[in-house]
């Protein structure tokens, strides 16, 4: 490997020394994190930064704890997978509801610890919480006097025992399908007088089992787990109220109806809110829910005749005067906004992405009002719609808050920052022991085609115009997830490829996120003609505007779905692709999951028409370019099957092609080997579009 892609394997991507997963504490005086010592040290520590002070405390450092570490407990390993966590170390925490204190899993053991401040005993040095088993998902109750973890598909509390009955369903964890695609990653909430836990019953019994085995280790057994196919059953969730004295008690809404649970908690001792949706994802209901006797009732629905976008934290939820906040479109999908009890609070000039509190007496919002590359941050008056901007500079802002303090991240081509302001007006910012981003990429931004499609050029530092050069499109182009954006973690490996002698092009078209509903929307009940048909018109307006871009030269990578854009580009516009590079693509979309698929391609058995045409098997017999098939042999998400078939399909049709299937390697590539898969693509390109 060459300088950069080394120093991107030892930093995580530059992400090592980062802090990450913020939360405030002891009503906004403390600001937890995780970070790692430095911009090689891949095992984050557990921080607290106390605004009393602008004093940061390490509190628990994992290789003192665990000098040896073992593997992780295969559980909490296909949850980071779920969540994408590639970090070592300390990988997530919970805290307790003063907010002092914190509870973490480390190698399937738990541990707590304390934190006071000066004059307090700063430190509480790190216990072990003893457990029946290895251990994941620990969660502190209010007062901080019990733990509630998860081992061996049973839900515990220490001190106690066993509180789930052993019925064969799996207690207190995410199902699949949540934590994959319905933002919910737990499974357990404890009650606020720390007595009562409610609960998830999850019966996996109904769905298939997806095998893997490490062809490397022959000697080692295989793993398997439960897998919701689109079109098959799904997980059957129930939640549970589960007391120390009493009889559990069962929340009872129409789950045959409604059978995903996309989020819950308390919001009192004696209430509990729920939102939940039915299969195709098309209503979202808000419920009510008493835990005494397990009855709900309705208190709002979002209907959308596609899908309800996902995309937007925060909502639906209930004010603190009771009126409901919920997602809207306005007319004609323009933008996504925010209604109160059914009237709409915002326009057509503003895509709210997130909401993240109340502060001030206004709603804290995230939002893009200018480019979509851009995200601003903002306060929302719910009583006159009125937006007062809290960091509305270049780049992509976000927030956090709690009782009057904010941190605000701030991202632009100058790097990141993590700024705290108190209530009070004092200023802290975290410290980032990352690496230096090793270049300042500030790639062209340029809105194309009649649909006003987000696009990015980047181009060799020092480039002399007129010089012809080879196109690189580095796409991911499907639902869910923005390229486009000025974030600048995302650039870099993007710079190494322009300064390697390509013009590399990125583009999202119609149904990726944050342009309006109307533009994301463009894909439903359909992958494939409009994912093909944006990115060919894109890179065509854009050679139109830049003379340097050799049409007669260009090669597409991505992974995942950038995977499948990759590998469909290469077996359908030949005329227009010339190699590609397609890593953990879904070749079809009949062997992927539930909550995805169906939430945009409707049910297979509905719509076959639909999964035949978004399928790449089909195309096999026409492959006329090279095409490099990548694959991890330990991928849960997008299983090797996928592209093991299609490389089946083109074999059995005589289309010559290369494949590289990487064992040990999970869909999140860590541990260098990213970089080294960048290394063998770049051979690849200069080979066949020398």
């Amino acid at each position: 490997m060459d300088d950069f892609l080394r120093l991107s394997a030892s930093t995580g991507r530059f992400t090592y020394g980062a802090p990450r997963a913020f939360s405030f504490g002891d009503d906004g005086r403390l600001l937890w994190f995780l970070r790692s010592t430095g911009p090689t040290d891949a095992f984050d520590s557990l921080w607290v930064l106390d605004t009393a002070t602008g004093a940061e405390t390490r509190l628990a450092d994992p290789r003192e704890l665990s000098p040896e570490p073992g593997a992780l407990p295969a559980a909490e390993r296909r949850l980071r997978e779920r969540t994408r966590l590639v970090a070592a170390g300390i990988g997530s925490y919970a805290l307790s509801g003063d907010g002092r204190s914190a509870v973490f899993p480390l190698y399937g053991r738990l541990y707590r610890v304390g934190y006071q401040g000066p004059g307090e005993g700063i430190g509480q040095p790190a216990e072990e919480i003893p457990a029946a088993g290895p251990a994941l998902d620990p969660r502190l109750n209010a007062g901080g006097s019990r733990t509630a973890y998860v081992t061996g598909d049973a839900l515990h509390t220490s001190p106690g025992g066993r509180i789930s009955p052993a019925d064969g369903a799996r207690w207190g964890l995410a199902e699949f399908a949540a934590a994959e695609e319905l933002g919910r990653d737990r499974g357990h909430w404890w009650s606020p007088d720390g007595q009562t836990l409610l609960a998830a019953r999850v019966d996996e019994s109904a769905l298939q089992r997806r095998h893997f085995a490490d062809p490397a280790h022959p000697e080692l057994p295989a793993e398997d787990f439960a897998y919701p196919e689109a079109g098959g059953p799904n997980a059957g969730v129930q939640l549970w109220v589960l007391r120390p004295d009493g009889a559990p008690v069962r929340l009872d809404w129409d789950a045959e109806a409604y059978p995903y649970v996309s989020d819950a908690d308390w919001e009192s001792q004696t209430e509990i809110l729920l939102t939940v949706q039915d299969r195709l994802q098309q209503n979202v209901l808000l419920l009510t829910a008493d835990p005494a006797t397990g009855r709900t009732r309705e208190l709002s629905r979002t209907v959308h005749p596609h899908w309800v976008d996902p995309l937007l934290p925060g909502t639906p939820a209930r004010l603190a005067d009771g009126r409901m906040l919920t997602a809207a479109d306005t007319p004609g999908g323009a933008a996504r906004g925010l209604a109160l009890d059914g009237e709409l609070l915002t326009g057509n000039g503003i895509q709210v992405r997130r909401v993240a509190g109340v502060h001030q007496g206004r709603l804290l919002i995230e939002a893009g009002r200018r480019d979509p590359a851009e995200q601003q941050v903002l306060l929302l008056d719910p009583a006159t719609g009125e937006l007062t901007p809290l960091a509305d500079g270049p780049g992509v802002h976000s927030v956090r808050a709690s009782a009057g303090t904010l941190l605000l991240t701030s991202a632009d081509a100058n790097g990141i920052r993590h700024g705290v302001r108190t209530a009070d007006g004092r200023e802290f910012v975290a410290g980032d022991l990352s690496a230096p981003l090793p270049y300042r990429v500030v790639p062209v931004l340029e809105r194309v085609t009649e649909h006003g499609i987000p696009t990015a050029l980047v181009l060799p530092r020092g480039h002399v115009p007129g010089r012809r050069l080879p196109v690189l499109m580095d796409s991911y182009g499907g639902p869910g997830y923005q390229d486009v954006s000025a974030e600048p973690r995302r650039w870099q490996q993007r710079q190494w490829w322009a300064d390697r002698g390509f013009a590399v092009v990125t583009v999202d078209n119609r149904g990726t996120p944050y342009v309006s509903p109307a533009f994301t929307h463009a894909m439903y009940r359909g992958f494939s003609e409009v994912t093909l048909d944006d990115q060919v018109a894109a890179l065509h307006a854009l050679a139109a505007r830049h003379g340097d871009l050799d049409l007669g030269r260009v090669g597409v990578r991505g992974w995942s779905y950038g995977g499948y854009l990759s590998a469909m580009a290469v077996l359908r516009r030949p005329d227009v692709f010339h190699a590609a590079a397609a890593g953990a693509a879904p070749t079809d979309f009949r062997q992927y999951d539930t909550a995805y698929t169906e939430r945009y391609l409707g049910l297979p058995q509905d719509h076959p028409d639909v999964y035949e045409r978004d399928s790449l098997i089909p195309d096999a017999p026409h492959l006329a370019r090279p095409l490099l098939l990548i694959t991890g042999l330990a991928d849960d998400n997008v299983h090797p099957s996928h592209t093991l078939r299609l490389s089946q399909a083109l074999t059995d049709a005589g289309r010559p092609h290369q494949l590289l299937a990487l064992p040990g390697v999970t869909h999140m590539t860590p541990n260098g080997a990213r970089e080294k898969i960048t290394a063998l693509e770049l051979e690849f390109f200069r080979r066949e579009l020398a």
